[in-house]
């Protein structure tokens, strides 16, 4: 896909091999799930995006976001979810301080033995995806037609946001098989990320990425992916793939077409987050994974 990094190009092909072979100890659906637990971060919450509920106020959690239109699709009436802007994956066993003096309790103390649905989104602040974009945003302005995101991260001879990628996948094993031991009997979607960023060129100043940098976020967010969709399938669970659904709907896109917002949203959205239209893709990719489960024979 991106021939600059070889890196990238094994990144898509675990992707691609992935998604063919999903985890052999997932649970077929069969029937509408009785318990469904969504945990996750801002991704799953939804920040800005009308209606915003008040459990608490600081998680900034939609009652538009995907795990919602997902329960509704479904007709689930035990539905719980307890994703939170900013978490990690310490949080899903740690409590998590947020805004206005609030507190979102440890995401696991939601799940219970009979949860027979789990969907998570976890692991772009343990990166600090946010962070990146913003930073290479700073440096945008210092050379618009290069790379200087790119040069500062390789700067030591290796690059320390792609080995913060390479991290992830311990912290994300460890918090699937932390629901596989509390939910023995739940399917699991990892669900990933939108595409943020097209493949190449960008759309400087409106997403002030230098153009050089834009491939290099691109492959720094494949790379993530395919560690996402290589930790669902060693721990059993289904990986659903928003990155590689969502070509074509990137931030640089016009209103209608992009999933996620820009730097400045031109819709309720937060910035560099789902927009409601991108909530809406995410689930129907949910759904769609679910079908697929319910229709292949389970093995092992």
């Amino acid at each position: 896909m991106l021939a600059y990094r070889p890196t990238v190009l094994a990144a898509a092909a675990t992707v691609l091999a992935l998604l063919a072979f999903p985890g052999s100890s997932r649970a077929a659906i069969g029937k509408s799930p009785r318990h469904y637990v969504a945990l996750g971060d801002s991704y799953t919450a939804g920040p800005v995006i009308p209606l915003q509920r008040i459990d608490p106020i600081g998680c900034e959690r939609s009652t538009n976001n995907y795990p919602a239109l997902l329960a509704r699709s479904l007709q689930i009436r035990d539905y719980t979810d307890v994703s939170c802007s900013g978490a990690k994956t310490v949080n899903m066993t740690a409590p998590q301080a947020v805004p206005l003096l609030g507190i979102n309790a440890p995401q696991f103390d939601a799940l219970r033995p009979d949860t027979d649905l789990v969907t998570l989104t976890i692991g772009g602040n343990d990166i600090g995806f946010a962070e990146i974009i913003f930073t290479c945003a700073r440096v945008s302005a210092t050379d618009p037609f290069g790379n200087p995101c790119q040069r500062e991260a390789t700067a030591g001879g290796g690059d320390f946001y792609a080995q913060r990628v390479a991290e992830t996948a311990p912290k994300v094993a460890r918090v699937l098989d932390g629901i596989r031991a509390r939910s023995p009997h739940a399917t699991v979607l990892l669900v990933g990320y939108l595409r943020i960023l097209p493949p190449a060129v960008g759309c400087f100043p409106v997403f002030p990425i230098a153009r050089g940098d834009v491939p290099y976020l691109d492959g720094l967010e494949q790379q993530f992916t395919a560690v996402l969709a290589d930790q669902a399938f060693q721990h059993g669970a289904a990986f659903v793939d928003s990155y590689g659904n969502s070509l074509g709907h990137d931030a640089c896109k016009l209103p209608g077409q992009k999933w996620v917002e820009g730097t400045v949203p031109t819709s309720p959205a937060a910035p560099v987050h789902p927009n409601a239209l991108g909530m809406q893709e995410v689930a129907a990719f949910a759904l769609e994974t679910l079908a697929n489960l319910d229709e292949a024979p389970a093995v092992g």
